[in-house]
């Protein structure tokens, strides 16, 4: 075994770096500067040299050294910024020890987060973004920097007609899309337009069944299983149902193909609108995606998207694909002016889109996410073999299910454990809660919600550890009661 020293120019002092042993090059300089990051020796912030004066420094080569920094940005130890080269990322610092509170209260900052619904922010494909940015701006028209069109970027909506066609089985037209900020905003234009009352899944988004009845839109819990919605269970007084069919959200599982082909029938009988949320349908990882419910029947489905989970939620962006008869009175309830999604970013997202930069990103973060989710299982099942995990085919997240009656015990146990993560319960509709079992009501199951695309890779490890400690041990069993003496004659 040979090792070898050299050291760089950092900020004005020299900082060793140790590459010991042999073999590749650029995997012995990532491992250096990961225990320097993780030591404390780079602090966050801490800027880097150019990899060329690097390079020279240790007496590599000039691509050896930038590959090394660029994996060690996708891994989220290091941080670029163009016009400010590179530094170590605020995130990488090392994890201190948690105080725990004498009382059980969530700690207000916490060191890790396993919350669903958010892709890592430091995977933002930026380089390619501001490529589109660019070629967008150079080649848009006059009109793109006037009053907007309500029906959103004649650009964007082509584009996505093609790639939801391509990707989701979508059968749909450019004037049938309509642009909207985010699924939010289609939920409540949707319930300005249609009007209520709606059913919805027991387990789903609190924050959209509360923006539906701000909107005078009641909703009433369908029940979940195994094979997704109890889609048997609508009634022709339900005006639409809200449903999450490509994977169940957040217990995961696709509808059965039974169950799609019920809702369908039931909308067209009733003249009821199924609303489809794709909010991650991109995301399957043991097999191909399920393709959207809208493409069995386009007069009756209404398809709600967005770029929250596959790009970033702070991009303003979301799309319906509307019946032909909603186009008209949903564009109305916009207003006479596009006031929700900036023109040069649709425009933007259309280049991506057409230029394959989208794909190639979805491709990238399926792979990452797929990742994830592996260590999570693998953690699980070496330390915790006692839960079992559901919903892991596709998404951004997980279930881990628990002993009747810990999951409230579990998160307190994760507050403490500065982890931030969400019970199952907190998803239940507050119509349903308890289930029917022949004549008996029992109560739903207990469980974690795991969001695994959201820590940076380096902070990621911890945050499961965290995970790991915060689990109910295994229950012991049952004492069996002790013999009664016989009774007296």
């Amino acid at each position: 075994m040979n090792s070898w020293v050299n050291s760089a120019e950092i900020l004005g002092s020299d900082l060793p770096l140790e590459l010991s042993g042999t073999g590749n090059r650029r995997a012995l300089l990532m491992d250096a500067l990961r225990e320097a990051v993780r030591s404390g020796r780079l602090a966050p912030g801490t800027r880097l040299p150019p990899y060329r004066s690097l390079a020279a420094d240790l007496g590599l080569a000039r691509n050896t050294v930038a590959d090394a920094y660029a994996e060690l940005v996708a891994e989220g130890w290091l941080a670029a910024r163009q016009g400010s080269g590179t530094r170590v990322a605020e995130r990488a610092a090392p994890v201190t020890p948690v105080h725990r509170p004498r009382t059980p209260e969530r700690a207000a900052r916490p060191v890790h987060d396993l919350v669903q619904g958010q892709p890592d922010p430091s995977v933002f494909p930026r380089t390619a973004w501001l490529a589109s940015g660019r070629r967008a701006l150079a080649a848009a028209p006059d009109d793109a920097f006037g009053p907007g069109d309500p029906h959103g970027r004649p650009e964007l909506r082509r584009a996505l007609a093609g790639y939801l066609a391509r990707v989701r089985g979508v059968r749909a037209s450019p004037e049938r899309i309509v642009l909207c900020s985010g699924a939010a905003h289609g939920l409540r234009l949707l319930a300005e337009v249609v009007g209520g009352p709606w059913a919805a899944e027991e387990y789903g988004l609190p924050f959209h069944r509360g923006l539906l009845a701000s909107h005078g839109v009641g909703t009433r819990p369908l029940g979940v299983d195994a094979d997704g919605a109890r889609v048997d269970g609508l009634t022709r007084h339900d005006r639409a149902v809200l449903l999450t069919p490509a994977h169940q959200f957040p217990t995961g599982g696709p509808l059965h193909p039974a169950r799609r082909a019920a809702v369908v029938d039931w909308a067209r009988a009733t003249g009821g609108l199924v609303v489809e949320d794709d909010y991650d349908g991109e995301f399957r990882y043991d097999r191909q995606p399920v393709g959207a419910v809208q493409g069995l029947d386009p007069e009756h489905v209404v398809l709600v998207g967005s770029v929250s989970k596959s790009l970033s939620p702070a991009l303003r962006i979301g799309w319906m694909v509307l019946p032909q008869r909603l186009v008209a009175p949903v564009v109305a309830a916009k207003g006479e002016r596009e006031q929700f999604s900036s023109a040069t970013e649709q425009l933007t997202l259309a280049d991506f889109i057409e230029s394959g930069a989208y794909d190639r990103q979805v491709r990238r973060m399926r792979q990452r996410h797929r990742r994830r989710r592996d260590q999570l299982v693998a953690a699980l099942h070496a330390r915790a073999p006692h839960v079992r995990v559901t919903g892991i085919a596709a998404g951004l997240h997980a279930v881990v299910e628990l002993p009747p009656g810990t999951e409230r015990s579990a998160v307190r146990a994760a507050a403490w454990q500065g982890l931030a993560v969400e019970g199952l319960g907190d998803y239940l509709h507050p119509g349903a809660e308890h289930r029917a079992a022949g004549d008996t009501l029992v109560p739903h199951r207990d469980g974690l919600v795991v969001g695994y695309a959201t820590p940076a890779e380096s902070a990621y490890p911890e945050a499961l550890d965290a995970l790991c400690r915060s689990l109910p041990p295994v229950s012991p069993p049952p004492v069996p009661a002790p013999p009664q003496p016989p009774a007296a004659p």
